[in-house]
């Protein structure tokens, strides 16, 4: 059913639309000109988004709500299908904020070559990642999906450091093959149900899917979407693509398109297939907790500040895919809310790690040396405050999905093995311990101790467009810390509805 609230979804999309077209016939705009054009068409992304969170009715938000259901390809019976519940609609806001927060960090940022082309990718990219948490139609969820692919590449490409051609190849090989996979299984599913709409799908929790089917179909999805997520040992694309993006790459890369591979587990891969996501669920969770426990060894013996920050994203991604594979509302919360936690937190630290790489010309903890709090004292701060929250110090965002996946571990559904899934919540919580080890080694080197011998190229410490970006991720990972009920309040009746029939 369409209503006029429907609109609000389509204006999330058509806005950036006209914005990225818009630059077309933009006649020399000068790079002020530029920055101030990102800055309001994103801004303007933004009013829809804030709009669709003002409106919702949050006393049934496990029901689609803002729809939009209209024929698309009338001959092969295809529907441009959106809406949003309490799964997508957290996702959908955050998407929209930090797309806002990147153009307004730009406002202040260095001369940028090619900025017009810039923006257009950034825009484009904006409604790919929109797209996809609002899509209720098989096809076009994985048309989205791809969509985020191109302009990605070309940020990490024609923007990025040194490497960055190799790393933006590595990027979209990975998933371009990780799509073809997921292509594949969703085509299954149709194969075997004759239609490709979530909503119907989902509310039949598997019926007329026979197991051995949604065991393939689960495996094959879960690929795809792992790819992107990243699981291990499917992540190796990660540290080089957040290594050589730019600052604005790496915040939208670790903030929005990780959480497109998690979300598909939510929105497609547990609800429509669930006998596979219970036959999947032991590897699943295996494979998340040695992510964890990898991805924070392998922090501890980086150099680069950035690289460090790509792969705490594979740790704590793996709470994530844990939180999934417990299949309880508790650890789906757990995901849901790490989701948005990771993506608050990671994208300050991308920020920061960009702001210190500008000031210094280098993200090398071994070349910053220490003091940075001495010489820089509110960046030290702030890159100390969003370590603390990352590691998940209680009363940040960053403690309640890792705590609450371990939670969901202890007991797990029915069926699955809980002697296994209590060695996964052992596992996990030592990867907790080694993620505290890493952020307080990152920080004593960089933070602590006395100055290095690297001067900063000027004395300026957080600029007012660095404020203008960074507050509103540190009040929110404030905010969700100390009630995480204002985030939790949203997912759960999504959540129990989306595990109902089991």
């Amino acid at each position: 059913m369409t209503t006029w609230t429907g609109w609000l979804t389509v204006a999330l999309l058509v806005i950036p639309t006209l914005g990225a077209a818009g630059l077309f016939v933009l006649h020399k705009p000068t790079e002020s000109a530029l920055k101030a054009y990102g800055v309001i068409v994103s801004g303007a992304a933004l009013l829809p988004a804030a709009a669709l969170a003002l409106t919702f009715d949050y006393g049934d938000a496990a029901a689609i709500q803002h729809e939009l259901n209209a024929p698309w390809i009338p001959g092969l019976d295809l529907r441009f299908h959106l809406g949003v519940d309490g799964i997508s609609l957290p996702l959908v806001v955050l998407t929209a904020l930090l797309t806002f927060l990147c153009f307004v960090y730009l406002l202040g940022a260095r001369a940028v070559g090619r900025r017009r082309e810039l923006v257009f990718a950034l825009l484009v990219l904006d409604i790919g990642m929109i797209g996809t948490f609002l899509a209720l139609d098989l096809l076009l969820f994985f048309v989205f999906f791809e969509v985020v692919l191109i302009p990605m590449y070309f940020v990490i490409a024609i923007w990025g450091g040194p490497r960055r051609r190799a790393a933006a190849v590595k990027f979209i090989l990975y998933t371009l093959l990780g799509s073809v996979v997921l292509l594949l299984g969703l085509l299954l599913i149709w194969s075997q149900t004759g239609t490709l709409d979530i909503v119907a799908l989902a509310g039949a929790h598997g019926a007329g899917l026979p197991r051995g089917v949604q065991i393939v179909a689960f495996i094959a999805v879960g690929v795809g979407l792992a790819v992107k997520t990243p699981m291990w040992p499917l992540h190796t694309w990660l540290p080089d693509a957040h290594t050589e993006a730019p600052t604005v790459g790496s915040v939208l890369l670790a903030g929005v398109l990780l959480k497109m591979g998690t979300y598909g587990f939510a929105r497609i891969a547990i609800p429509v297939l669930p006998d596979g996501a219970h036959a999947v669920a032991p590897w699943l969770g295996a494979f998340a907790v040695v992510g964890i426990v990898y991805g924070a060894l392998a922090c501890l013996a980086q150099r680069d500040l950035k690289r460090m920050i790509a792969y705490s994203s594979v740790g704590h991604m793996g709470f994530v895919l844990l939180g999934f594979a417990t299949l309880t509302p508790v650890g789906i919360n757990a995901a849901l809310f790490g989701n948005i936690a990771h993506g608050l937190i990671t994208g300050l630290l991308f920020f920061l790690a960009g702001a210190i790489k500008d000031r210094y010309g280098t993200a090398d903890m071994s070349a910053l040396g220490g003091g940075m709090l001495g010489r820089l004292p509110y960046l030290g701060s702030l890159l100390t405050f969003a370590c603390i929250a990352s590691l998940g110090l209680p009363g940040l965002a960053g403690f309640w999905g890792e705590m609450l996946a371990l939670l969901g571990a202890f007991q797990p559904a029915p069926g699955l093995s809980r002697p296994l899934f209590l060695v996964f919540m052992a596992v996990g919580g030592l990867g907790t311990l080694l993620t505290a080890a890493y952020f307080l080694v990152m920080l004593s080197r960089v933070t602590h101790g006395s100055p290095g011998p690297l001067v900063p190229t000027d004395g300026t410490d957080v600029r007012k467009y660095e404020y203008s970006a960074w507050v509103p991720l540190v009040l929110l990972i404030l905010l969700f810390g100390l009630w995480p009920k204002a985030l939790l309040s949203i997912t759960d009746p999504a959540v129990q509805t989306l595990l109902g029939a089991r």
